[in-house]
């Protein structure tokens, strides 16, 4: 039986930074994850976006932390380029409805101290001009972005090896068992492991993890889809989203755009066992891209992905230690927002499990806001 101080069950993002950061506080880390790939997950198929502006007010403070602390040093620190870009985010909207919405979101996020504002279409076009005429108004939030995901997940993953983090791919987390009331082993398909604290960070999974040992959290999934393109010249480094959520890209550094969004209706997930795309959905994202930026109307589709997102019943993450079973500390439910917070939740993960105040307070995710009330 191997030991650990920490188990982490889950090698993305969220998961290779906190092990990261344990590893540097000098804490023994396992990490497991099920697949053969390091952040083969929702860490490696997401639009990148690392931004404030439209967030919920109880995930905010991670953000605006991590943005603050830990993005702008984060390559230097870890020794890989995450392409990382901090020019600002435009939250699109074209009828009086999304302005409303934008302004709703915007004056939740002034009133906990984030510079985002609202701005008219003017405006809008001073900062990107290659936007539809159909834009009338944005929030505009300039300390927001957008990174690499691979690279950032694969960064942390390197860098905590180098400290003597272990990962083990290709082994599946079955359960966790306890011993006299406390989180003390976690038992796989290959093995058992002994641990002090356990770090379930699975994404959607995590709830059949959590459930072993007699905890819910409400998650539920969803099958996106997002496409790349082929190197397009420079136009603008601003991550673009909508104030209904549903389209949202940016241009990487070497000149390919990514986008995301969806067909408009509801289907069936069948994935068949794996990531598949829809033949229906990548025309639908390019219809949109068209609409916000028709200048890339003879741009090429070089490839698209798929990947899912573990949503949370109330639509933000469960970061938190499990008061009925110490030792077990969960990290799940991160509805689509996850890979922007990550520095951030896994710096406060790993003062979690160090028994150390946390350098953002928590309070508003933690796992028992789901408790019923008698």
């Amino acid at each position: 039986m191997r030991s650990a101080d920490v188990v982490i069950c889950g090698a993305g993002v969220i998961g290779c930074a906190a092990a990261y950061y344990l590893a540097k506080k000098g804490k023994s880390v396992i990490v497991i994850d099920a697949d053969e790939a390091i952040g083969n997950g929702g860490s490696s198929r997401n639009g990148g976006g690392v931004r404030q502006s439209g967030r919920d007010v109880r995930e905010l403070p991670l953000a605006m932390y991590g943005i603050r602390s830990l993005w702008p040093t984060l390559s230097e620190e870890l020794g890989t380029d995450v392409e990382y870009v901090q020019k600002g985010n435009l939250r699109l909207g074209k009828t009086e409805k999304h302005r409303q919405i934008l302004q709703g979101l915007t004056d939740r996020s002034t009133a906990c101290g984030l510079d985002v504002k609202m701005i008219d279409k003017d405006q809008v076009r001073q900062i990107n001009p290659y936007l539809s005429d159909e834009v009338i108004c944005a929030s505009w939030c300039p300390t927001d972005g957008h990174a690499n995901p691979l690279k950032t997940t694969l960064g942390y993953f390197r860098a905590a090896r180098k400290l003597g983090a272990v990962f083990l791919t290709g082994e599946k987390v079955l359960r966790l068992r306890k011993e006299k009331g406390a989180l003390r082993y976690v038992e796989t398909d290959a093995d058992t492991y002994l641990c002090e604290t356990a770090i379930v960070a699975c994404g959607y999974e995590s709830r059949q993890i959590l459930d072993s040992v007699g905890i819910d959290v409400p998650l539920t999934k969803d099958l996106i889809e997002a496409l790349v393109t082929e190197m397009e010249p420079e136009m603008f480094p601003q991550m673009l989203g909508t104030a209904d959520a549903d389209f949202y890209g940016h241009q990487t550094r070497h000149g390919s755009f990514v986008f995301g969004g969806s067909a408009g209706y509801d289907r069936e997930n069948r994935d068949f066992g794996h990531l598949a795309v829809y033949g229906n959905t990548a025309p639908a994202i390019c219809r949109a891209t068209l609409r916000w930026i028709p200048r890339l109307k003879d741009a090429k589709i070089v490839r698209t992905w798929a990947g899912y997102e573990d949503i949370c019943a109330d639509g933000v993450p469960v970061i938190s230690k499990i008061d009925e079973v110490p030792g077990l500390i969960a990290a799940c439910g991160f509805t689509g927002h996850g890979f922007g917070i990550s520095p951030a939740v896994g710096t406060c993960l790993a003062e979690l499990a160090c028994g150390e105040k946390t350098s953002v307070d928590l309070s508003a995710l933690r796992y028992d806001r789901f408790r019923s009330c008698v």
